[in-house]
């Protein structure tokens, strides 16, 4: 909803970089819970319970979502703060009851709680309005915690484990996606004239999400996920997936008010909300999944081809219906590929 009133509004500049930012506060945090989960899970009452304390942060974040806009951070560290007191206790179990993983336990410890002081230092030090360079530092702090944690033994991880739980993720990205571009239907279909032009939004955004849920499922992911280097490519390449995915509903959204003649946003840079979005998708698509399974022309052409087709009806009228169309083309040379 950020991403759309940002392009609604003329600041999709502006939306855009912050979209980025609140998806990642979203997408680490499942992240993760997901990966600690693969590698141990004793689902005992304890576990539960640590399990129940990082829900109440995530719900902590996911109402301080909204405010990342206007660089307002302060929910969702205290969300985070919420969450890395279970993370860590997690750990601190692993580190006393799998000796041959304590010390990346006790890494991970220390990570964490380092990591999440400096987020709390910054909230204090700018009163919760976090500059765009302060926060890439520190969420780089953050990705270095899980390199420095795993240089002494890896964790252990369950290939078929993890691509089930993306693969549910990616459903409810989706399941938003839709849920947005829902609501802006809803709300022009109650107006006194609707466009006609709304069917083309309905019919676009069914046939992409379609489209993208097929492509994605396509292909068993867990068994090419042979090694820690490839997993872990794989899995934190999901951010653009995941991201790109979810901003085709802000996109679709804008295009319903551009049709609605509610806002003032033009018809190139609603248009451009709606392909961009999926040429991202399409192109992390091939590059950290599609790839792995086959990266041969016979993949590489037609996501290629999609792409390129993609950014040329940007510029054409009911671009959103075309969009839907390359989607559909696309996953039926794929299907006809992986006979």
């Amino acid at each position: 909803m950020g991403l759309h009133h940002e392009i609604t509004h003329g600041t999709a500049g502006h939306g855009l970089v912050w979209f980025c930012v609140a998806f990642f506060a979203i997408f680490w945090a499942w992240l993760n819970f997901a990966w600690f989960n693969s590698a141990y899970d004793p689902d005992d009452t304890v576990h539960r319970v640590l399990t129940l304390l990082q829900i109440f942060g995530s719900l902590v974040v996911a109402a301080g979502v909204p405010r990342m806009f206007d660089q307002e951070f302060t929910l969702v560290v205290v969300g985070y703060v919420i969450m890395r007191i279970g993370l860590v206790l997690m750990w601190l179990r692993v580190a006393q009851g799998h000796p041959d993983g304590r010390r990346t336990a006790l890494r991970y410890v220390y990570g964490l709680i380092a990591a999440q002081a400096a987020w709390v230092v910054a909230l204090l030090a700018t009163g919760g309005d976090l500059p765009i360079w302060l926060f890439l530092v520190l969420a780089v702090i953050d990705f270095a915690v899980p390199s420095w944690a795993e240089q002494t033994a890896t964790t252990p991880w369950h290939p078929h484990h993890i691509a089930e739980r993306y693969g549910l993720f990616f459903i409810i990205v989706l399941g938003e996606t839709i849920l947005s571009v829902t609501l802006a239907l809803q709300a022009a279909f109650d107006g006194e004239r609707p466009p006609a032009e709304l069917w083309f939004v309905v019919a676009g955004g069914v046939l992409v999400t379609f489209s993208a849920w097929w492509l994605y499922f396509a292909r068993e992911n867990g068994d090419v996920l042979t090694s820690n280097s490839v997993g872990y490519l794989w899995g934190f390449g999901h951010y653009l997936i995941f991201g790109a995915a979810a901003a085709v509903g802000a996109g679709l959204a804008a295009r319903v008010e551009f049709y609605d003649h509610h806002v003032e946003v033009s018809d190139l840079v609603s248009s451009a909300f709606v392909t961009g979005p999926i040429a991202v998708f399409l192109a992390a698509l091939w590059l950290i999944s599609i790839r792995l399974h086959d990266s041969s022309i016979r993949t590489a052409g037609p996501f290629g081809l999609a792409i390129a087709a993609l950014v040329a009806v940007t510029f054409v009228p009911k671009s959103e219906l075309w969009a839907g169309l390359i989607c559909v083309a696309l996953l039926v040379v794929e299907l006809a590929v992986d006979r």
